[in-house]
C-alpha cells in the first residue's frame, strides 16, 4: 500500500487575498489584520445592508456597496450584520462609474470597520467577482473531493488491516505512516503497548496530543495518541478514529478466535479424561491440530475463583473467562504451551508444556504473578511426559485448589497435594465409607441431638443462647483445643476466658465426648475427624 499524504490545507481569507484577480484590487485591508487566518467555507456576493439572512457562516463576502456605502450609519449596519452571521471576512469594491475610486465611500468603510475583529478588504479597482467565485468554489470542490478520496484511502487502509489480521503493532506502524507523526498505544494505565514513528514520549511544553480511546464504550482497554499539530487536526482525528476501530475489531477477533480454540481444547481434555480407549499417539496429533505440541515435560494446574453464597453467576463467569485469557497470553509469553478447558463455573484447568531447560517453579511463580491473581487459589499436579496423564492430572489439581481455597491463611501461589498434607487426604476419600463411619462416631456425643437434660451423652441440652447448640458450641471448642495443639493456657489467651472458666469447659467436653483429651492419639482420632467434617461440609 502507497503511503497517504495530508491533503490540502483548508481555503483561508488569506489566501484569497493572493489571488491574482483581487491583487489587481489594489486591495487594502482596513480590519482584523490578525484573522485573515479564518477559513473560508463559501464566496457570497451581497450588496444589501441586511446580509445576514443569506449566511450560515464561513462566507467570504463580496461586495459593490452600492446599497449603503454612501452612509457611515449603514456601512456599520453591514458590517454588524456579517459579524452576526460569522462570516470569514468582506472584499468591497468601491468604484465610480466612470472607474475612479469613491474616495468617501472608502472612508466610510475605514471608520465603520475601525476596531473590529472581521477581515475587511477595501479595492480601489474594479475586478470581475466571478473570477473570484468561479476560483474559490473550484478550489473549495477540490478540497472536498480531496477529503472524500482521504476517507476512502483511509477505510480502504484499516479494512485490509482487518482482512490480513494485522496485530496492534502493525495497525499502530500504519498508522503513523500515514499521520507521518509519533502514533502511541496505551493501556489504562498508561502504559505503552505500542509505538511508531519517533520517540513518541517526548512532548513538547504545553503540547496537546489528539487522541481517542481503544475498545467498546463499556470495556476500554486503551486509548491511541498522536500530537495535535498537524496540517489538519480534523484528517488526523479521523485516521486514528478509524485506527481505534481496527484495534477494537483486532481484539475482539482474536478473542472469538481463542475462545473457539479454548471450547476446542477443552473437548479434546474431557474426552482424554472420560476415555479409556485413547492411546498417547493419537491424543497428540489431535492436540497438535490445535496448537498444542509439547516435546518434554507437562504439568497440569487448575485455577479456581473464590465464591460465595452471593457470587453472582454471571460475573463469576465472566472473571473466569478473562483469567482464562490473560493467563493462555502470559503462558505464550513465557514460551509455554497450554492445552486448556473450562471446568466447572468459576475454575479452568491447564495441561502446561515447558520450555526445555526452565525451572517449573519459577516459571509458575512468574506465570501467575503476570495475572490478576487476588481471590483465586491454584492447584497444581503432577508432571509428567504423557499427555494423557497430565491432562488426567487435571481432577487431582482441581481437588486441591478446592480444599488450599478452605484454608484460612494462604500465603503460597500455588498448591500441590504435599502442600495441603492431611487435609488432601481426607478430601480424597471424602466419598469413602469406612473414613465417613470413623468420622461420625469420633464425634457422634456432639453431632446427635441429646435426648434429656444435664451433660451425659443422649441428654436435651437445648439452644445457647447464642443461637448454637450445645453440641456445636462443644464442636467448636474442640476445634480451638485441637488447633493449639491441646494447650489450655494458649486457648485461654485466645479466648479471653479465664483457666478455671475454660477448665470447666474442657471437664464438661471430655464427659461428653467419653474419651481423655490428655490422650495424644484421641486427639490425634478428634482431629481428622474434625477435618474431614469440615471439608465435607
Amino acid at each position: 500500500m502507497e503511503a497517504w499524504s495530508q491533503p490540502a490545507p483548508d481555503l483561508t481569507f488569506a489566501s484569497l487575498l493572493d489571488v491574482e484577480e483581487i491583487r489587481l484590487g489594489e486591495p487594502e485591508l482596513v480590519s482584523g489584520g490578525d484573522q485573515v487566518g479564518r477559513v473560508v467555507r463559501w464566496v457570497h456576493i451581497a450588496d444589501s445592508e441586511n446580509v445576514a439572512q443569506f449566511l450560515e457562516g464561513g462566507e467570504l463576502v463580496l461586495s459593490t456597496g452600492m446599497s449603503y456605502r454612501s452612509s457611515l450609519e449603514s456601512t456599520a449596519t453591514f458590517f454588524d450584520q456579517l459579524e452576526s452571521a460569522s462570516a470569514a471576512g468582506a472584499v468591497i469594491e468601491l468604484i465610480h462609474d466612470d472607474g475612479r475610486p469613491d474616495e468617501a465611500a472608502i472612508e466610510n468603510v475605514r471608520r465603520a470597520a475601525q476596531g473590529r475583529e472581521l477581515p475587511i478588504v477595501v479595492l480601489r479597482r474594479r475586478i470581475k467577482f466571478v473570477r473570484v467565485t468561479e476560483l474559490a468554489h473550484q478550489e473549495l470542490l477540490k478540497r472536498q473531493l480531496a477529503r472524500v478520496e482521504h476517507a476512502r484511502t483511509v477505510h480502504e487502509v484499516f479494512t485490509q488491516l482487518s482482512l490480513e489480521s494485522a496485530g496492534a503493532q502493525d495497525i499502530v506502524n500504519r498508522t503513523a505512516e500515514l499521520l507521518g507523526t509519533p502514533v502511541l498505544l496505551e493501556d489504562v494505565g498508561h502504559r505503552v503497548l505500542a509505538q511508531a514513528g519517533g520517540p513518541g514520549r517526548e512532548r513538547e511544553q504545553g503540547q496537546r496530543w489528539l487522541q481517542t480511546p481503544v475498545g467498546l464504550r463499556d470495556r476500554r482497554w486503551g486509548r491511541l495518541l498522536a500530537p495535535s499539530r498537524l496540517r489538519s487536526d480534523e484528517e488526523a482525528a479521523q485516521v486514528i478514529e478509524r485506527a481505534a476501530q481496527t484495534l477494537t475489531l483486532a481484539r475482539m477477533a482474536e478473542r472469538d478466535e481463542q475462545d473457539l480454540l479454548v471450547q476446542a481444547q477443552g473437548g479434546l481434555v474431557r474426552e482424554i479424561i472420560e476415555s479409556t480407549d485413547l492411546n498417547e499417539k493419537q491424543v497428540r496429533a489431535r492436540a497438535a491440530d490445535l496448537g498444542f505440541a509439547p516435546r518434554g515435560r507437562m504439568i497440569p494446574l487448575v485455577v479456581r475463583i473464590d465464591r460465595g453464597p452471593s457470587t453472582d453467576p454471571t460475573t463469576l463467569q465472566l472473571r473466569e473467562r478473562s483469567l482464562h485469557r490473560d493467563f493462555v497470553s502470559a503462558a505464550s509469553a513465557h514460551r509455554c504451551s497450554t492445552l486448556s478447558a473450562g471446568l466447572q463455573s468459576g475454575s479452568f484447568g491447564v495441561v502446561l508444556a515447558l520450555p526445555a531447560g526452565v525451572d517449573v517453579d519459577t516459571t509458575l511463580q512468574r506465570l501467575i504473578a503476570e495475572i490478576p491473581a487476588d481471590g483465586t487459589t491454584v492447584g497444581v499436579g503432577r508432571m509428567s511426559e504423557s499427555l494423557i496423564d497430565s491432562a488426567a492430572g487435571l481432577e487431582p489439581a482441581t481437588q486441591v485448589a478446592e480444599i488450599a481455597s478452605t484454608l484460612e491463611l494462604r500465603e503460597r501461589q500455588y498448591y500441590r497435594f504435599s502442600d495441603v498434607r492431611l487435609r488432601g487426604l481426607l478430601s480424597s476419600l471424602h466419598d469413602d465409607p469406612s473414613v465417613r463411619a470413623f468420622a461420625e462416631a469420633e464425634l457422634a456425643p456432639l453431632l446427635e441431638a441429646p435426648s434429656g437434660r444435664g451433660d451425659r451423652p443422649g441428654n436435651q441440652s437445648g439452644s445457647q443462647p447464642g443461637g448454637q447448640s450445645d453440641g456445636e458450641e462443644m464442636l467448636g471448642l474442640l476445634e480451638q483445643f485441637l488447633a493449639h495443639g491441646g494447650n489450655k493456657s494458649a486457648l485461654a489467651r485466645s479466648g479471653f476466658l479465664s483457666r478455671p472458666a475454660l477448665y470447666a469447659r474442657l471437664d464438661r467436653l471430655q464427659r461428653r465426648l467419653g474419651v481423655s483429651l490428655e490422650d495424644a492419639e484421641s486427639r490425634t482420632a478428634l482431629h481428622v475427624a474434625i477435618l474431614w467434617l469440615r471439608t465435607n461440609r
